[in-house]
């Protein structure tokens, strides 16, 4: 037996659960509710409104991104150093809260920012005034932050926690100070895991769904609320139609990015010491 085969299951999988789903969306994206061709669907995402929707989502994504990239790579290289004992039991609390539903941690999120919350308690308690933080666009920031800061450190961390210490006390050896040893050494040879932390983080993010609604009290609204929202709008004969061409822009939005990301590191071998 070919060993190709013990992957027709997932093959099986893909095909009907990934691919058929996408040529339905693909169709259509390009059909009018009569089944004709047309690419007046596209045209709709022109009017300001969609595009603010557009510009919005990929500038939270860029702001969740880049924040969970300063938080999370140096937790990685902390969980990753090899005098730390106690890695397994902090890497499974990282873990931890994707365990649940990414609603429930929203909510969980909300009592901590809300105007009676954790926040607002824990700055009355040592004098400060109250902070409107639920309805603010840094509260949906933040919750993209909370909800995928783990998909960034993981992959830096395994990516590290592999590294061979042996090149680093070559470069100590050789009269790199600490932050020589990190920049020259360290973050090029994690470049595969911050690639794949950012594409993991960037891609979720950019078509959010319910986190923006409920942290900003229905105030702002990114991609995955839009696309929510043209799917079931009952009265529009052309939902599903507007509602596919949406993702087919957003899906091809993130191929591009994902094509940037792979330039940064092509061959996949961390970029060796500068």
């Amino acid at each position: 037996m070919k060993r190709s085969w013990y992957a027709s299951p997932y093959a099986l999988w893909m095909l009907l659960f990934a691919v058929v789903p996408l040529l339905f969306v693909c169709w259509y994206a390009f059909t009018t509710p009569e089944g004709t061709f047309t690419l007046a669907n596209f045209q709709e995402f022109t009017k300001p409104r969609y595009a603010a929707v557009i510009l919005r989502s990929l500038k939270h994504a860029l702001y969740c991104t880049v924040l969970c990239l300063l938080i999370g790579y140096p937790t990685a290289y902390f969980l990753a150093g090899r005098g730390f004992n106690h890695t397994q039991s902090l890497v499974v609390l990282i873990l931890l809260p994707m365990w649940m539903n990414l609603l429930l941690r929203t909510y969980a999120m909300m009592t901590l920012l809300d105007d009676n919350g954790v926040l607002n308690a824990a700055l009355q308690a040592i004098g400060l005034p109250k902070v409107k933080v639920i309805g603010t666009e840094g509260a949906v920031v933040m919750g993209l932050v909370y909800n995928y800061l783990p998909f960034m450190v993981l992959p830096i961390y395994t990516i590290l926690k592999k590294m061979d210490y042996s090149v680093i006390e070559a470069a100590e050896d050789l009269g790199c100070n600490p932050l020589r040893v990190v920049t020259r050494v360290v973050i090029p040879m994690s470049l595969p895991g911050i690639v794949s932390g950012i594409t993991m983080v960037f891609m979720p993010a950019v078509t959010s769904f319910a986190i923006s609604t409920l942290l900003s009290n229905g105030k702002l609204r990114l991609a995955g609320d839009l696309i929510d929202y043209i799917f079931n709008q009952s009265s529009n004969p052309n939902r599903w139609n507007i509602g596919s061409s949406f993702s087919l822009m957003m899906l091809v939005l993130i191929l591009i990015s994902i094509g940037f990301l792979r330039k940064v590191d092509p061959d996949n071998e961390g970029g060796g010491l500068w």
